[in-house]
């Protein structure tokens, strides 16, 4: 093969899905690599997608496929250098760029820094702080989870074309701020741990959203287990951090359940009617300790609060029920410190576990009309809410509009089962 870089090693061409899996895998290694040599997010995802194709037009993987992706990748760079610039200032790039035959990982890029980690080192990296909050978030949920635009606009309530133009422009500043690509020292890690842990909040969103995993939201791999090892590396890394500890609380205690999220036709299985058997009592206390730790920083935050929500749920698994009042004041709490439309669609939903469905109706009629009503969320939320007042018929006209926002296979044969019900 015309790009192979010296001897790696090869091996039979996986099965579809295996090399997804592995290309996946390799994504934040080779980014980062791409990235810190390249000095452009454009020109290193480029420079992957390049070397993806060189792959996929072989008949076999090399052993060291990280290694390959790096090494092609800079060597497709290096060609488009050639083709847009003169050549003496391609051959000044291309000496820059370029690495003798046969590296090993260890010389294609070193990390003296505190994270090992590829992924979550270039999420810190793409969470600089010149960039607006949503920005960063968007930008490393492309950039490193390599999530499709129209799976980060959902997260966002926004269009395709403007989340688009939010990443591009993005990009475009830290080109032109000529941004370093290099870990900042850790004592300005604060200016960046609140993008750093909105992109695995949204990251898992994702994950736990396509509850019976069939959308390919993030190149074929494990999403939600990524982002929960994420997060456990980052209470290793800042175990002093409240919202550190509770948005690894948070992501744990929604994996806890996953057992119990689809049933055996494969449809998607609320919370409230979950198997409590099929939930992970290890999980759930790791969590419980995790927020007992953060309580004790005396410094409240959503990540906190929202995980808080979760256990006060998982409590069922021990006595059977849910105390629905703390779950309303968690949420009345969450609306102060975080206020958004989804966090008023939620405290709603609780709210009718206490007072009723007609006053969570009234509450609902007073939300501003904009990006909420043309979610999913807010077409089922009301779906529950008018059965549960007798109002069948306009029930079902809410279960018609939820099903044409395209739902997860999981989430469209539990919302069509319901139909059935009803009519």
């Amino acid at each position: 093969m015309a790009d192979a870089p010296g001897n790696s090693g090869t091996a039979p061409m996986a099965p579809g899905a295996s090399l997804s899996h592995a290309l996946s895998e390799a994504r934040p290694l080779v980014m980062a690599a791409l990235a810190s040599h390249l000095r452009d997010l454009d020109a290193a995802q480029e420079a992957f997608a390049e070397a993806c194709i060189a792959l996929t037009q072989s008949e076999t993987v090399p052993e060291n496929l990280a290694a390959w992706l790096i090494a092609v990748g800079k060597r497709k760079a290096v060609d488009a250098i050639r083709r847009r610039e003169a050549q003496a200032r391609a051959a000044d790039s291309a000496a820059y760029l370029e690495h003798p035959e046969g590296s090993d990982m260890g010389e294609v890029i070193e990390l003296p820094e505190p994270i090992t980690d590829e992924r979550l080192r270039l999420i810190f990296i793409c969470c600089h702080p010149a960039l607006a909050l949503e920005a960063r978030a968007a930008l490393a949920l492309k950039v490193i989870c390599g999530l499709p635009v129209e799976a980060i606009a959902r997260l966002f309530l926004t269009t395709e074309p403007t989340m688009y133009q939010r990443i591009t422009r993005a990009k475009t500043k830290i080109r032109e701020a000529q941004v370093e690509f290099e870990l900042p020292p850790r004592r300005v890690w604060g200016e960046r741990l609140e993008a750093v842990l909105l992109t695995l909040e949204l990251a898992y969103t994702v994950a736990y959203q396509d509850a019976g995993g069939t959308q390919p939201v993030n190149e074929g791999g494990e999403l939600a287990e990524e982002v929960e090892r994420l997060a456990r590396m980052l209470v290793e890394l800042l175990p002093q951090e409240p919202e550190v500890l509770g948005i690894a609380a948070l992501v744990t205690l929604a994996r806890s359940r996953e057992a119990a999220r689809i049933d055996r036709d494969g449809a998607m299985v609320p919370l409230s009617e979950q198997d409590t058997a099929q939930w992970d009592r290890q999980r759930i206390e790791q969590a419980r300790q995790w927020l007992d730790q953060a309580s004790a920083g005396q410094q409240t935050g959503p990540y906190q609060i929202m995980a808080a929500i979760q256990l006060t749920h998982a409590r069922r698994l021990f006595d059977g029920t849910v105390d629905w009042r703390a779950v309303l004041a968690l949420y009345n709490a969450l609306e102060m410190v975080r206020p958004g439309p989804m966090v008023a669609l939620n405290r709603i939903m609780a709210l009718a576990e206490v007072e009723g469905a007609q006053a969570s109706l009234n509450e609902l009629a007073d939300l501003p009309a904009g990006r909420l009503s043309s979610t999913r969320p807010f077409h089922v939320a009301c779906a529950r809410l008018l059965e549960t007042s007798g109002r069948t018929f306009d029930a079902l006209e809410a279960l018609d509009k939820a099903l044409a926002l395209d739902p997860s296979q999981a989430e469209r044969r539990y919302l069509e089962r319901w139909r059935a019900r009803l009519s």
